[in-house]
């Protein structure tokens, strides 16, 4: 493996990134606060899409994840360290959320879309709670989730199953569980 080229976008570390399904872009986000968009049939420039508002000691709070819609690529979650909110950004509309998801009490840890449906994405945080969310009300607020499952500790990661989307996989403390949803 060779590397094309090496991309410098951000001004500090990159946490994370993500292609998009079917298209010729990724997305990476970083302790700047962060989302950068990348085409990769012209990798000389990135563009901005969201920049947090989320600010501690007068910085960004770094954005640690990002995970691309699996159906629809104008959609992504991303959300910043040690915040209870999850971010939806449409890049068709950049610098503002579509969505803030706001169901969890403490730090969101991980964020998985659904392979199957472009309007649903599961939580997973530090309140032991996997969260699914239908999103099909955006533009409007999306108030709740519509599935809640209580773990026995934090919630670390999670992820749902590209072949079987029925299943969610989630890990904590040192266990494993599949979540049939």
């Amino acid at each position: 493996m060779q590397a094309k080229t090496q991309l410098i976008a951000h001004d500090k570390e990159v946490y994370d990134l993500a292609f998009a399904a079917g298209v010729h872009v990724f997305a990476s986000v970083g302790a700047d606060g962060s989302v950068r968009m990348f085409d990769l049939r012209s990798l000389e420039h990135s563009t901005i899409i969201y920049e947090s508002n989320d600010v501690k000691g007068g910085l960004p709070l770094p954005l640690i994840r990002l995970g691309w819609n699996n159906q629809d690529p104008n959609y992504l979650a991303t959300f910043s360290m040690d915040s209870n909110k999850v971010i939806i950004l449409d890049i068709r509309v950049p610098s503002i959320p579509a969505a803030t998801l706001s169901g969890h009490s403490q730090c969101v840890n991980a964020i998985s879309w659904a392979p199957h449906s472009s309007r649903h994405i599961c939580t997973a945080g530090d309140d032991n709670q996997a969260l699914i969310w239908d999103l099909s009300t955006m533009p409007r607020r999306v108030e709740d989730p519509i599935l809640a499952y209580y773990a026995e500790s934090e919630v670390n990661q999670l992820q749902w199953s590209k072949t079987q989307p029925d299943w969610v996989a989630i890990c904590f403390d040192k266990k494993l569980q599949i979540l049939r949803v």
